[in-house]
Order: C-alpha cells, then sequence, then structure tokens
C-alpha cells in the first residue's frame, strides 16, 4: 500500500501524511513534503504547521481555506482547534459564537470547544449555557465541563455518576491499546486523563462535603505528580489547564500564586517544547501573578528565540525589581530565584560577549555567595575560569598553579552538591591535576628555573583533590574509572598516592565492577603497570582484608579465561568442551569456596547517577539483578572467522545463561572506551525531550578487555548480520554473485572514476537490486510489529551514522552491522577503525558511513526523508549542545597512555614508548582538533576544510548525500561491498 501512495507521488500525499499525523508522527509529515515535487497544498502546510507547533500560521492558513471552501465545517475545526491550542481562550468563544449564529446545525460539532474554553476561564454561567446548547454530546472536554459544573453547583449525586462513567469511557481504549506492541505510549492519552481525573476528584471532594475545615490541596502532592508525567507538551499541559480551572473553583487564600505558577509552568513547558507562540501566552497570563520567576522564564523564552540580548536587559530589570539593591532574601525558594537569576545574567554576558571577563566573572562568583551549596554556580564558575586559562597564562605559569587550584575547587564543589554536571567536571577535574603534575615532574628533571614554584603549586593542588576525595562518593569516581586507571604510572610519586587512595576507595566500594576494569592492566605484559596495580589492590586489601581472597579469586579466573581464549584449534574444529579442554576452569569456578564474581554484562557495569541534587554518599549505582558466576555449559563452539573467536555459556546464580564470546588476538581497550562513550550519549538521549520522543538509542554491550590483546564480549542475542540476511535474499532469487565473478569486478585503484563507475553501475548493481525490505515483513509479519520494527531501525541506523562519523569510525562492512530481529534495532560491532583510521587504507574509505542502497530500501518509499533524516538532525544537534562534556570524556580516552589509538606508519620509527609503556599519543592533539571541528560543522575533504561550518540540516544533508553518492561508492575497496 505504501509503495502505490508513493508511485502515485501527487495524488495521495494528504492520505499519506494524514496517517502520519494520526500516529503522531511528525517526521513522518516531514518526509512525505520531502519526496514529494509539486508544491504543498493548503492542507498540507496546514498538517505540517500543526505537527510542528507553528500554530499561528496555522490559523492563517485555515483562514484561506475558509475563503475559498466556506462550507467546509473541517476548516472551522481547525481554525478554533488552533487557537484553542494558543491559549487564547476569550477568542475561541467569540469565533464559535459567531459561527454558530450563522449555522445553527453545526453546534453538535462546535460546542466541545466553547465548552472548553469556557470552564478553563472559569465562565460558570457560560459553560451552563453551552453545555445545555448540546445534550448529546460527550466529548473529554464536554465531560470535565460536566464534572465542573457539578462541583460549582455542590451538586455531588450527578458528579460521582458522572466521573464513574468518564473513568469507564478512559479504559475502553486502554485495555484495547494493551494487546499491542508500544501500548504504554499508544495509551498514554488515556493515562494521562484517568491522572487529571484523580485529582480533580481529590481537589472537588472538600467542596462535595460541605466541611468548611481549611481546604488542602497538598492531599496529593502535584508538584511530585506533574514530575512523573512524561516530559512533553503534549502530555503536561492538559494536566495544568485543569489544575487552573481547579484553583478558580475552590477559591482559596493564596490562590493568585500558584495560579501565576500553574501559568509559569505552561510556559516553560511551552518554551521546550519550541512553542514559542502559546509560551508567550502563558507568560502574559502568569504576568499578574508577579512571581519572582516570571523575569527568569521570559528571559529564558527571549534566549530561546536567540534574542539573548534582548533577555538579558528584562532580566537585569527584573532582578533590580525583585532583589532591590543586592539584598538577599531570607527563604531558600526566592534565595534559589536570586541565584538562577544572577547566574543566568552571567550566562547571557559570557553568551552575547558584550562584556569583559572581570564583569563576567564576577557575576559567576556572586552566584556561589549567594548559593553555597548549589552546584550551577560553582559548576560555571569552574567552567568559565577553564575557559579563560589560556588568556591568562600564556606566559606566566606562575598564575596557571593558582588558577588551577581555582579551577579543582570549584568543580570538586559542584560534584559535591550534584551530579548533573559529572561527565564534564569529574574528567576535566582529573586532567587538569594529573597533567599539572607530569608537567611538574618534568620541570623537575630538567631543572628549570620555576620548579620550586610548580611544587608548591602542585602540592597545593595535591590538597585539595585529598580533601574532594574524602568528600565524593566513590560512585562519582566510578563515572571516570577508566581514566584513573589510565594514568596508573603517573611520574609523579606524590600524585601517585592521592590517585591510589582514590582507586583503592572505588575498590573497596565496588569491587565487583572496579575488578573487571582493572583486568587489563593487572595482566599487562608491562612490569610497571602490573606492579602498581599490585600496589593498589594490596592498599584495598589493607582497607578491607575480607578483599583478599576475592582479588586472587578474580586473578585465577582471569588466568584460565586468558588460556581458553589463546587455545590454539585447527582448522576444522567446530565445537570443544568445557570438562575435556578447560578442565582446571570449570573445577575453579565449581570450588566450593570459590567467591562471588559478577557476571560482567553491560546492565551492571554503568553505574546509575541519582535524580535529585545534592551527594547522596550511600546512593546505590548498580540496582537491579546482579548474577554471579555459577559455572559454565559444557559446549565451547568455535566461530569461523580469521581470528577463531570462542562463544561460551556462563551460569548464573540466578538459574540464567549468558552467552560471552571470548576474542583472541584483538585488543579490546579501543571498543571498551568506546561503549562507555555510547553509553554517555545514551544518557544524553535520555535526557532529551526531542530524542526520548523518538526513542534514540545506540545498542550497547560489555566488552572486557583481559589484557592488551584479548578479552571478553557480551553476545548481542537475536541478531543477524547485514551480509548473511542480503546474501540469503539474493541467493533465494537466483541472482547471487559467486566469489570467482566478484572477483572479476575488481578494478585498480589508480583506473579513472568512469571505469569504476561503469563496472559498478552496470554490473554489480543489477546483480544486487535492493531487496532489504523484504527482511522487515518476513520477520515482522503483523502491521505494528512491522512499522515499529522499521521505525526502530531507521533511527537506531541515524544515531550511529551520526556519532560513527563525529569519531571517524570506519570499516562498516556487511559483518559490522549487525539487526535484530525481535525490535529491528541496527546493532554495531567492532570498534577498531576509528578516527578516520579508514582514509589511510589501501582503498581509503571516502564514504561518511554505510548508507547503501539496501541500507535506505530498508527505510520504505521515504527512503533517507522523514524519520531517517529527522533522527540524525536530533542527534546531530544533541551532540553539538553536549559538545563539551563529551569532549571532556572524548579527550581522556586519545590521551589515555595506555591505548595506542594509531599505528605508526609503515617503516616508521615505532611510537615513543617508555619503560612504563606510556605512549605518548602525538596524534591525539589533531583527532581532538578534528572531532571538535566536525562538532562545529566544519566539512574537511582529505584534511583541506571545505567553505563555512553548516548549520545542523545543512551537515545532516551532506553527510547524507556523500553516503548514498555513486561517484563515491565505486570507488570502495570491493570488499566493503558498496554494491549490497
Amino acid at each position: 500500500m505504501e509503495s502505490v501512495f508513493i508511485s502515485n507521488g501527487n495524488v495521495f500525499p494528504v492520505h499519506k501524511k494524514k496517517l502520519y499525523a494520526a500516529m503522531h508522527e511528525p517526521d513522518g509529515v516531514e518526509g512525505v513534503s520531502a519526496i514529494r515535487n509539486a508544491e504543498p497544498s493548503l492542507k498540507e502546510q496546514i498538517l505540517e504547521h500543526e505537527s510542528i507547533g507553528l500554530l499561528r500560521d496555522a490559523t492563517a492558513c485555515y483562514d484561506r481555506a475558509i475563503q475559498l471552501e466556506p462550507d467546509q465545517i473541517i476548516h472551522y475545526h481547525g481554525v478554533v482547534k488552533s487557537i484553542l491550542g494558543l491559549g487564547q481562550l476569550s477568542t475561541v468563544i467569540t469565533q464559535v459564537n459567531g459561527v454558530l449564529a450563522k449555522r445553527p446545525e453545526w453546534t453538535p460539532e462546535l460546542n466541545t470547544y466553547r465548552v472548553e474554553a469556557a470552564w478553563k476561564l472559569a465562565q460558570w454561567d457560560s459553560l451552563e449555557n453551552y453545555l445545555a446548547a448540546d445534550g448529546n454530546s460527550n466529548t473529554w472536554s464536554v465531560r470535565l465541563g460536566q464534572l465542573l459544573l457539578s462541583a460549582k453547583k455542590k451538586d455531588a449525586a450527578s458528579f460521582y455518576e458522572t466521573l464513574k462513567v468518564v473513568q469507564a469511557e478512559q479504559i475502553v481504549p486502554l485495555s484495547a491499546a494493551s494487546f499491542e506492541r508500544g501500548s504504554y505510549q499508544r495509551g498514554y492519552e488515556y493515562i494521562i486523563r484517568l491522572h487529571m481525573l484523580c485529582e480533580l476528584e481529590h481537589s472537588i471532594a472538600p467542596i462535595l462535603q460541605q466541611s468548611d475545615s481549611d481546604f488542602s490541596k497538598d492531599s496529593l502532592n502535584w508538584h511530585a505528580r506533574l514530575e512523573m508525567t512524561q516530559n512533553s507538551y503534549r502530555a503536561k499541559e492538559p494536566i495544568l489547564a485543569l489544575r487552573r480551572a481547579l484553583l478558580s473553583l475552590t477559591k482559596r487564600v493564596d490562590n493568585s500564586e500558584e495560579m501565576g505558577e500553574c501559568w509559569l509552568q505552561s510556559a516553560r513547558v511551552a518554551r521546550k517544547a519550541g512553542h514559542h507562540q502559546t509560551a508567550y501566552n502563558a507568560l502574559l497570563n502568569a504576568g499578574k501573578s508577579k512571581l519572582s520567576e516570571l523575569y527568569v522564564e521570559r528571559a529564558k523564552w527571549l534566549w530561546s528565540k536567540g534574542e539573548a540580548h534582548q533577555g538579558l536587559i528584562i532580566l537585569q530589570k527584573g532582578v533590580e525589581l525583585c532583589f532591590p539593591d543586592n539584598q538577599v532574601p531570607s527563604d531558600a525558594k526566592s534565595k534559589l530565584i536570586h541565584g538562577e537569576a544572577l547566574l543566568l545574567v552571567g550566562r547571557f554576558m559570557e553568551e552575547t560577549a558584550n562584556f569583559e571577563s572581570n564583569a563576567v566573572m564576577k557575576k559567576y562568583k556572586d552566584v556561589t555567595v549567594c548559593l553555597p551549596e548549589w552546584e550551577n554556580g560553582h559548576f560555571y564558575l569552574a567552567k568559565y575560569y577553564d575557559k579563560l586559562m589560556p588568556t591568562v597564562t600564556e606566559n606566566k605559569m606562575e598564575k596557571q598553579g593558582e588558577l588551577i587550584k581555582y579551577i579543582v575547587i570549584h568543580f570538586g564543589r559542584s560534584l559535591h552538591f550534584g551530579n548533573q554536571f559529572i561527565y564534564q567536571s569529574m574528567p576535566r577535574m582529573l586532567s587538569l591535576w594529573l597533567d599539572l603534575g607530569a608537567k611538574a615532574y618534568e620541570c623537575e628533571k630538567a631543572g628549570r628555573h620555576d620548579r620550586a614554584q610548580m611544587k608548591t603549586d602542585l602540592a597545593k593542588i595535591n590538597k585539595v583533590i585529598t580533601e574532594h576525595t574524602q568528600l565524593l562518593a566513590p560512585y562519582q569516581f566510578l563515572t571516570a574509572f577508566s581514566q584513573l586507571i589510565s594514568r596508573i604510572c603517573h611520574s609523579h610519586s606524590e600524585v601517585f598516592v592521592v590517585l591510589m587512595a582514590i582507586i583503592a576507595k572505588v575498590f573497596v566500594a565496588y569491587p565487583q565492577q572496579a575488578v573487571w576494569m582493572m583486568t587489563a592492566v593487572s595482566k599487562s605484559s608491562y612490569p610497571m603497570r602490573m606492579n602498581r596495580c599490585k600496589e593498589i589492590l594490596n592498599n584495598a586489601i589493607h582497607m578491607k582484608p575480607s578483599l583478599g581472597k576475592f582479588i586472587g579469586d578474580a586473578a585465577r579466573l582471569t588466568d584460565k579465561l586468558l588460556e581458553l581464549c589463546n587455545k590454539s584449534v585447527d582448522g576444522n574444529t567446530s565445537t570443544l568442551s568445557m570438562s575435556i579442554h578447560f578442565k582446571s576452569l570449570k573445577k575453579l569456578v565449581e570450588e566450593q569456596t570459590f567467591s562471588e564474581i559478577l557476571i560482567p554484562l553491560q546492565s551492571v557495569m554503568i553505574p546509575t547517577l541519582p535524580s535529585v541534587p545534592g551527594t547522596h554518599s550511600n546512593h546505590d549505582p548498580f540496582p537491579g539483578g546482579w548474577a554471579y558466576i555459577a559455572g559454565f555449559g559444557d559446549t565451547v563452539e568455535i566461530l569461523a572467522s580469521l581470528q577463531k573467536p570462542k562463544k561460551i555459556t556462563l551460569k548464573g546464580s540466578d538459574g540464567k545463561s549468558y552467552i560471552m564470546m571470548c576474542k583472541p588476538k584483538d585488543d579490546l581497550r579501543k571498543d571498551c572506551r568506546l561503549m562507555e562513550f555510547n553509553s554517555l550519549i545514551n544518557k544524553c538521549l535520555r535526557k532529551d525531550a526531542e530524542s526520548r520522543r523518538r526513542e534514540l538509542h545506540i545498542r550497547t554491550y560489555a566488552v572486557i578487555p583481559l589484557n592488551e590483546e584479548c578479552g571478553i564480549i557480551e553476545w548481542v542475542n537475536n541478531t543477524a548480520g547485514l551480509r548473511n540476511i542480503l546474501l540469503k535474499l539474493y541467493k533465494e532469487k537466483g541472482i547471487h554473485m559467486t566469489g570467482k565473478e566478484l572477483r572479476q569486478c575488481m578494478i585498480p585503484k589508480t583506473a579513472p572514476l568512469h571505469e569504476k563507475l561503469k563496472v559498478f553501475k552496470e554490473t554489480l548493481l543489477p546483480r544486487h537490486p535492493p531487496i532489504f525490505h523484504e527482511w522487515f515483513l518476513r520477520t515482522f509479519p503483523d502491521p505494528t510489529s512491522w512499522y515499529s520494527s522499521r521505525s526502530a531501525y531507521c533511527r537506531s541506523t541515524a544515531v550511529m551514522s551520526m556519532v560513527g562519523y563525529i569519531l571517524g569510525l570506519g570499516d562498516r562492512h556487511g559483518e559490522n552491522i549487525l539487526f535484530d530481529s525481535l525490535t529491528g534495532d541496527c546493532v554495531h560491532v567492532d570498534f577498531n577503525c576509528l578516527f578516520n583510521k579508514g582514509e589511510t587504507f589501501d582503498f581509503p574509505e571516502i564514504v561518511p558511513f554505510r548508507l547503501t542502497h539496501n541500507m535506505v530500501n530498508g527505510m520504505g518509499p521515504m527512503g533517507t526523508e522523514g524519520l531517517f533524516r529527522r533522527a540524525c538532525e536530533v542527534t546531530m544537534r544533541l551532540m553539538r549542545d553536549q559538545r563539551e562534556p563529551l569532549m571532556s570524556v572524548l579527550k581522556t580516552f586519545l590521551h589515555d597512555p595506555l591505548v595506542e589509538w594509531s599505528k605508526p606508519a609503515k617503516g616508521a620509527t615505532k611510537a615513543e614508548v617508555n619503560e612504563t609503556g606510556e605512549i605518548v599519543n602525538e596524534k591525539a592533539k589533531t583527532h581532538v582538533l578534528d572531532i571538535d571541528q566536525r562538532l562545529q560543522g566544519v566539512i574537511k575533504n582529505r584534511n583541506r576544510v571545505k567553505g563555512l561550518p553548516l548549520s545542523i540540516e545543512g551537515h545532516v544533508h551532506h553527510l547524507i548525500q556523500d553516503a548514498t553518492d555513486e561517484n563515491l561508492l565505486c570507488q570502495m575497496y570491493l570488499g566493503w561491498a558498496p554494491y549490497m
């Protein structure tokens, strides 16, 4: 059906848009417009405006439609709905009354809008008249009107009778939705309605019981209930509107302040959803409550429209009005608002760049004085100091130590009061300290004149870090554990003492996770790494003697697993047996006294942070089911690929089986660090409303390096590789090309472009038509799962394409991209080729990610338009917004002295390695710069910058063009299969 829609390109677009609009899929609506050649009709423009919240523009289109077709009621529905959405309630009533005066027969259709406007305006008499005008209608807004009117008249009998009916009406569609996948999302509207009815009942009960006792709203905690709803305008706005009606109905003493709060929340929700017009209306309504937060919200509204300068003026006026002569308010709430306003003033001053740095710094300092226990103040102050560092310290080394001390103090304080910036402040704080220590050691060694100064500075900073170590919770250091371990061979002895204390503290708190994260260093082939690791573990045993046995058992287990990884296998063996070939491993784990050792799954290796501010020293970062190793399945499967990895089954203490892959001759430390990076991106994707609505995520799995060349990887179940899926389909159709035929298509890379293109288009493509969509039809036979799996495929492919491009991830051939046969998710494996290493191959990789014709074919008739493109844009925007924390974590990877990110060119001398095996990653600086430029929209071609930085949409468009360009694809290595 879909392809019919598309082949009749211009006949059906409105129907197809309506389908997507009905499924609340604005990306689909956009996609249909994008692939259509003709000018969009009025209807299409309206659908598009509505799906992205441009209601004023939609109103203008409807107005034009009414001029053209005055007899079509649908246009009147539209115009009134848009005005209602903008929150202009009096206009709604005037409009509907005007139409109904001319067309009384439309009352049953349009009455519901004026009913809704009347109860939102608390015009109870009008409400009664409108409800009387049409007795048969029972839409949701009419039902709410009936309930509120019964409450107003204190008619308990009819109130509870109606309430029962209305509750039942919401349950029917909910139970229907529960039979399908994704039912929670689908039934969410009705869940919100039940939420509203519950609040309505609780608020009205005291009025109906005629009790004169003080009416307390907080029989239900309104604030907490709103927090629990999904963070979207569609979910929150109806609740807030009903609350305003309830407040005006119950006529409480402190009514106006709560009313203002409600309007402010609406303004905030609308602003975050990008509905600026609706937000403006809410701000106007909040105006009469004279709340001090109003200025902050108004300034943020201007900022989000790109008018930061205007925002700053309003904010400064607001601060002077609400807090004259900078007098500090006494109550906690006003203090917080004052602090927040000051911080915003500082950020706007920094953003507009109209002020010199001392003025900005003073603003940030004022915040930390006003609210010494607020994480935001300390974080922004430290971040600003950090930004200024290059300008302050260009020629004066002595100032640098002082500045670093301040930065470290304030980052640490910010972490002491909360975790919302932990991925930015923790890695940065540690890097500044550890790098200064290394610099001080070099100074000392070279006998430079400023070495004494360096020494005293470092001693001060060591002291600060020691204080932080005592104050901060171990789970906070766990978020940067890889970075701490990577600096285990630090040259400065005093720095190492503090570093050892931090690592030991974390180890004692979370031995199960830390032991797996330290394995690669403890089994290192460099003696110094191994010895330092021993020293730290002994330190931990000293703090908690019972860990001795656990550490010993873990080491024995690792040795046996390494033996298993490295066991050589002859060509035709496909399985081995645990009880015969790896008897000692089996025996070890089955010993009665063998320690409990965690099965290292992704779900129990990544710490979860507390969701509310504060240090939470007793927070548990690993809630949920832990499984310990209880034994092994007997069969060890040997996989066919070059290195002969082995697939083993671990039996968990929870009775379940877990599959792992043991990989020899492969340095998994890069994969491991990259999984950590992907987990961080997932955290960002979950926080952002736009990406959460699209359920954007990267599929991650645990990667545990055991030493520099072996490791274990969590097996991803129910997946099939792209190459296998396609080959199977081509073989069925009898058009599959043999290896011999393919080899005849190999062209020397020096051949001219037109020859390569000719072979690509005339020989390869005809034998590999696009057929990937068939896999979705076969794997997901029912319509709901087919549609949701295809959407999941488009979106997960988009996220990884963008993240892969930013990181310069290459080697995306058909075996490194898998698809989940239960969800349609795209899963990437093997992250060895990073930071544009693919550009240095014999056949350089010149496309940014894999988007061959089959990949596009799987996305359905709209191809890369709509879902895929929008998901790319959302991901790219998010990575640009989160540039600082992401770069902060990436820098620590790249400067990790234990991992060689870029192999030296052939014939060149080996990278500089000292006795610790630490590598000075010379290329790291260029990698960091490249990634930073890509995040700013700079396009490079073979290391030459092309043109000015692009906008997000422009950047995504450019990448999609490159990835699908046949002139580029035909030059790719044949083994990468650009034709598939």
